[in-house]
């Protein structure tokens, strides 16, 4: 029962902390698609996909060490910390020099004429990133939900100051979420007594430190996999329709992540308990109970939201955005199976296999390059989201079948892949048929009886756990 509690205390933390924000956040879309261009929209979105890419490259994949090791070795916490401060500084000299290189001898015109709002997004995504894991792993589960509310207000009321009233554009978009990111680095260097911390006090471990890397180091291709199978499409469509079209593009990620709100939640709460409550056996039915709970409540939001695609999007996407509606049912099914690929890398985080998780993900990422250029080609722009979709596909069923390796899972396969197909049939009659929400309603409901069994039990689960 403790498991179950534990898992929903954190859960409910981390809604504190995303769910309220990244829903005004999402309520401003209209305010950002009405004042940024489709170019200066997809010029952010690039940077910001690129700094992604950049992070786990030059902190030699430290992050992901800054999650597993504290759950496990809590007395060594600040040499931990340190071991990932360390990186941090050398990735970040690097990238100065890069950007240096850059500046007086132009490869890249977009970065020279940004350089200064790179650095600083850089520099404060990659720390506030750090600060988050790091505080994952300690189990500070609050001081994170509280750093998120506080960088999502920062960023929502200075974006509105800005856009709305200074009128600074796309600088303005920049400064808001780079001051968003500083907040939340302030408060997470207060709350989590990292002030305290005396670098110079500290002796160095070098065989934690060499562990923290043995470890961390595979899971660049892992992140790079990952980012391939989030962030290739765009480059994709940037290469073949301009970054305008990458601009609309962007935006049709804004539905799907009301789906990504609840995945994220989930998934940092998943990683803490997934570490703590390993069975191989899975003698009491917990990761199976977990699997199946994510596969069901995640299917049906992505059924409603499909669904309701077309009324989101007269409401969220404005004048030359609206397009965007089209990319967003494929990009809804890819956030689904994203949420099942996430609880099955719990458990290799477990184990410490992260080489295996490297795999999945290297497979889907050269899935997801290839079928999204040859799909853009003969489809345009829904063809990347598609590509997307394939990708996950892959990367779920590598996973289901190398989890096997360790854990012993009973799942209705079966069952499933029936609900995937009904997911993917109603994302076809939106975007290529003109039949109202009837249709979709009734595909919606046989999701329901197929999966009537396992919602009640969850049901059960729950009120037993409760009481």
């Amino acid at each position: 029962m403790k498991k179950y509690i534990y898992l929903l205390k954190n859960i409910g933390l981390l809604t504190i902390g995303s769910f309220a924000s990244k829903l005004l956040s999402f309520f401003l879309v209209p305010l950002y698609t009405s004042i940024l261009t489709t170019r200066d929209y997809g010029i952010y979105d690039i940077f910001n996909t690129t700094i992604l890419l950049l992070t786990p490259i030059l902190t030699a994949g430290i992050i992901e060490a800054l999650l597993r090791f504290p759950l496990t070795n809590r007395k060594d916490k600040d040499i931990i910390f340190l071991v990932g401060m360390k990186y941090f500084w050398i990735g970040f000299f690097l990238l100065l020099i890069v950007c240096f290189i850059n500046y007086f001898w132009t490869f890249n015109s977009i970065l020279k004429q940004y350089t200064v709002l790179f650095i600083a997004l850089y520099f404060t995504s990659t720390l506030a990133q750090i600060l988050q894991t790091y505080a994952r792993g300690i189990e500070m589960v609050a001081a994170l939900a509280i750093s998120g509310i506080v960088s999502s207000v920062v960023i929502i009321v200075l974006n509105i100051w800005f856009l709305v009233y200074l009128r600074l554009g796309l600088y303005g978009y920049f400064l808001a979420n780079i001051l968003g990111m500083l907040a939340a680095i302030i408060y997470l260097f207060i709350s989590l007594n990292i002030w305290k911390i005396k670098p110079f006090s500290k002796r160095n471990d070098e065989k934690l430190e060499k562990d923290m890397l043995k470890y961390g180091f595979p899971t660049i291709a892992n992140s790079i996999s990952w980012w391939v199978n989030n962030a290739a499409d765009r480059y994709i469509i940037i290469n073949l329709f301009g970054f305008a079209a990458n601009g609309i593009y962007s935006v049709s990620y804004k539905i799907p992540s009301i789906m990504n709100v609840f995945q994220n939640i989930f998934n940092q709460a998943w990683s803490i308990s997934a570490v703590q409550e390993f069975d191989s056996n899975d003698t009491s039915g917990f990761y199976k109970n977990i699997y199946i709970f994510t596969n069901v409540f995640m299917g049906m939001i992505c059924s409603i939201l499909i669904m309701t695609t077309k009324t989101f999007a007269h409401f969220l996407y404005r004048d030359q955005f609206y397009t965007a509606w089209k990319y967003v049912p494929f990009l809804l099914i890819s956030v689904l199976f994203g949420s099942l690929v996430g609880i099955l890398g719990g458990i290799f985080i477990a184990v410490k296999d992260s080489k295996r998780l490297g795999i999945s993900t290297t497979i889907g990422a050269i899935t997801n390059i290839f079928f999204g250029i040859t799909l853009s080609i003969i489809l345009g722009p829904i063809g990347a989201a598609l590509g997307t979709t394939i990708s996950y596909i892959i990367v779920w069923i590598m996973r289901i079948i190398d989890v096997k390796k360790y854990m012993k899972l009973e799942l209705n396969l079966c069952r499933d892949i029936v609900t995937y197909c009904i997911l993917g049939m109603q994302s076809v009659l939106l975007i290529y048929t003109n039949l109202g929400n009837t249709v979709q309603a009734m595909l919606f409901i046989i999701i329901i009886v197929i999966n009537y069994k396992e919602i009640m039990s969850l049901i059960g689960i729950l009120r037993k756990k409760s009481f």
